[in-house]
């Protein structure tokens, strides 16, 4: 199983609202797409960058899923994200295997 994670640094003006659009839009939209089977959201605890950083992690089976979500999916999500909350984020992605 591999985890595509997505860690985003959010302003506090905008920290309330973008982390309600996570759970109510953002998030529910990538899991619709099928590629990935479960999600999770969670704080950095002792951050020293200013604002809130938070880790969002999908789980996903095959590498398949994750080339058809970025074939397919991703720059959309993306930029819609993008566009709500502009300069005010800054964030990275990685890909994950669990290990057993």
């Amino acid at each position: 199983m591999f985890i595509y994670n997505v860690t985003v640094n959010i302003s506090d003006e905008v920290h309330h609202e973008w982390l309600k659009y996570m759970k109510e839009k953002h998030i529910p939209d990538v899991i619709k797409t099928g590629c990935f089977i479960d999600s999770q959201i969670l704080k950095l605890l002792y951050v020293e960058d200013e604002g809130h950083t938070y880790s969002i992690q999908y789980k996903f089976l095959e590498m398949a899923d994750m080339e058809k979500y970025q074939q397919q999916f991703a720059n959309a999500l993306q930029t819609e994200h993008k566009n709500k909350f502009g300069n005010a984020y800054t964030a990275f992605r990685t890909l994950l295997q669990m290990v057993d």
